[in-house]
């Protein structure tokens, strides 16, 4: 799977039960490929390619983001390992792992 096909996808994937009541918007700046603003809107996701206004920015490369999508690799171990970067909200940053 390509990072463009898991955003693609994402409003499909994404549970409404576990989204419900959130309500958040979150960029992915991933190396080299793009950009993505994911808006969670209680229960409902939206994606759109591009940079919007958002409460974090969540930065990586494709091979990472792909690797945390496909439950290969640990967020949080990306996180601490320097793989994955986040900026802004961080209680936010929490939340997304209810998307995945």
């Amino acid at each position: 799977m390509t990072v463009q096909e898991f955003f693609a996808q994402l409003p499909e994937k994404a549970d409404p039960a576990k989204t419900a009541g959130m309500n958040n918007t979150y960029v992915f700046d991933v190396d080299g490929v793009g950009q993505w603003t994911v808006a969670v809107q209680d229960g409902a996701v939206s994606v759109t390619e591009g940079a919007g206004a958002a409460d974090c920015t969540i930065s990586a490369s494709e091979e990472t983001l792909v690797k945390i999508a496909n439950g290969e690799a640990n967020p949080t171990t990306a996180y601490m390992t320097g793989k994955l970067k986040i900026s802004g909200d961080m209680g936010a940053a929490l939340k997304l792992q209810k998307l995945f």
